[in-house]
C-alpha cells in the first residue's frame, strides 16, 4: 500500500507529547478520529491534531494500545527489508554485549524498535514469539528476514502466551523453518550448562533474563546452605553449586520442571547429596520451615508476575510482602536474601519498600548489598520505561 493511500489516524490536542519524547503506543483514548478502515496489524500514519505526521505504526482494534510504533522517520517504509535492518541491528548489539555466547534474546520487543516481536537463540534454533496484531501482520516478511540472516538456524514458534488475547490473536507452536527441536536443547552460560525445553517450557524455555543475576549468585554462594524458591529447572540452584554452596533445596510447584531441575544439576556433575527438590506451593513450604525453625544461610525468591494489571497491585504487594517476610525469618544472622520481582507494573522504589517493610515486620536489621536487573540482552530503552520489568536485591541480616 503506498503511503498516500495509508490510513490516518488523528490525535487529540496535547496527545502528541507522548510521541514527541518517542513512546512506541499510542492509547485507544488519545485517538481524536481516523480516515480509513485499517484492518488488524495494518500499518497507519499517525498526524497530530494540526495534521503534523508524527510516526507510523501498527494498527491494533482489539488492545488498548491501538497503535504500536515502527518508525518515527517519516522516509522508513514497512516491508521485509525494514525487518531484516532491524534485526541485524539487534544481532550486532548482541554480539559486542555476548561476543561468546549461542543463547540469548535477540530481539525485545520495543527496546529493539520491533513491538510485539521477541527473538531468543538457544544454540542451533531461534525461537519466535509475535505477541501483537502488527508482528502477525508481518509473519511472512520477519520469518524471511530471520532466513536470510540465520541461514544456518531451525526457527520454531512460541506465539502460546496469553498476551496474544488482547491483541485478539490466537495461540500458535511449531516448527517454522529448519529442523524440529528435540526434546531439550543443551545451552552454555560461563562454566554451567543447562537443558532447555524449547517446545513446552516456561517463556521461550529458559530464564535468560537472570544470566548476570546467576553470575552474582554464585559470586556469593560458597559454604552456604540454600533454599531457592520457585525454582522452575534449578538454574539458580547450579549458580549457587557452582559458587560453592554445600547443599541446595528447590522448591516449586511443578514435579516435571524438578525432574528437568535434577537434570541439570546432574549435568553439571553434581551428586543427589548436594541437592533436594521439594514440590510445594512455597507459601506453604516457608511457613512448615518456619514452624520448624528451620533456618538458611540464602534464600532464593524468583516468583512468578504477581500483577499483570494495575488493578491486581494491592494484591501482588501483599503477595511478595508475605514471601520476604518469611524468607527474613528463616534466615540465619548473617544470611542472605536474594529477592526478585518480574512484575513490570510494580515499579523498583514500590518494591524495595515492600522488601524494607517486610524485614520491619521480622524485627531484624537489613542491609541491601546490591541491586538487580535483568541481562543486557533485556535492554532497557530509555524512551520506553516499560521494558525494564526485572528487578532485584540482595540483602543482609544482621547478626
Amino acid at each position: 500500500m503506498s503511503l498516500a493511500k495509508r490510513p490516518a489516524v488523528f490525535l487529540k490536542p496535547g496527545r502528541q507529547i507522548s510521541l514527541q519524547r518517542k513512546h512506541p503506543w499510542v492509547f485507544s483514548g488519545a485517538i481524536a478520529r481516523m480516515e480509513g478502515q485499517p484492518s488488524a496489524g495494518d500499518t497507519v500514519e499517525i498526524y497530530d491534531s494540526q495534521g503534523q505526521w508524527m510516526a507510523r505504526g501498527a494498527y491494533s482494534p482489539h488492545s488498548q494500545i491501538r497503535i504500536r510504533i515502527w518508525t518515527f522517520v517519516s522516509g522508513e517504509d514497512i516491508d521485509e527489508g525494514f525487518f531484516q535492518q532491524r534485526i541485524k541491528r539487534s544481532l550486532s548489539l548482541r554480539q559486542d554485549i555476548l561476543p561468546d555466547s549461542s543463547s540469548y534474546r535477540l530481539c525485545y520487543g520495543e527496546s529493539d524498535n520491533l513491538p510485539g516481536i521477541i527473538i531468543d537463540r538457544y544454540e542451533h534454533f531461534l525461537v519466535v514469539q509475535l505477541l501483537s496484531a502488527g508482528a502477525e501482520r508481518w509473519r511472512n516478511a520477519i520469518i524471511h528476514a530471520l532466513c536470510n540472516v540465520f541461514p544456518a538456524l531451525s526457527i520454531y514458534e512460541r506465539s502460546d502466551s496469553e498476551v496474544r488475547t488482547k491483541e485478539g490473536l490466537s495461540p500458535r507452536k511449531g516448527v517454522i523453518a529448519g529442523e524440529e527441536p528435540p526434546s531439550l536443547v543443551e545451552v552454555r552460560e560461563s562454566a554451567c550448562r543447562f537443558w532447555v525445553d524449547i517446545r513446552n517450557g516456561h517463556k521461550t524455555g529458559f530464564y535468560l533474563d537472570q544470566r548476570n543475576n546467576r553470575e552474582r549468585l554464585q559470586a556469593c554462594a560458597a559454604g552456604k546452605e540454600v533454599l531457592n524458591c520457585f525454582s522452575y529447572t534449578g538454574a539458580f540452584a547450579v549458580a549457587a553449586l557452582k559458587g560453592g554452596a554445600v547443599h541446595v533445596i528447590n522448591a516449586d510447584t511443578s514435579e516435571e520442571v524438578l525432574k528437568l531441575a535434577t537434570q541439570n544439576l546432574h549435568l553439571n556433575g553434581f551428586a543427589e547429596t548436594q541437592f533436594e527438590n521439594v514440590a510445594e506451593d512455597v507459601f506453604s513450604l516457608l511457613r512448615k520451615y518456619r514452624n520448624q525453625n528451620r533456618f538458611f544461610d540464602l534464600i532464593i525468591l524468583d516468583p512468578p508476575k504477581f500483577a499483570d494489571a494495575r488493578r491486581h497491585l494491592e494484591k501482588a504487594a501483599r503477595g511478595y510482602k508475605d514471601i520476604n517476610r518469611l524468607a527474613f525469618h528463616l534466615l540465619k544472622p548473617g544470611g542472605l536474601l536474594c529477592t526478585f520481582s518480574c512484575s513490570g507494573l510494580l515499579e523498583e522504589p514500590l518494591f524495595q519498600k515492600i522488601v524494607a517493610d517486610a524485614a520491619l515486620d521480622t524485627g531484624k536489621e537489613v542491609a541491601l548489598l546490591h541491586r538487580l536487573g535483568q541481562a543486557p540482552d533485556h535492554p532497557v530503552a530509555l524512551n520506553f520505561p516499560e521494558s525494564a520489568y526485572l528487578k532485584g536485591l540482595i540483602c543482609r541480616v544482621g547478626g
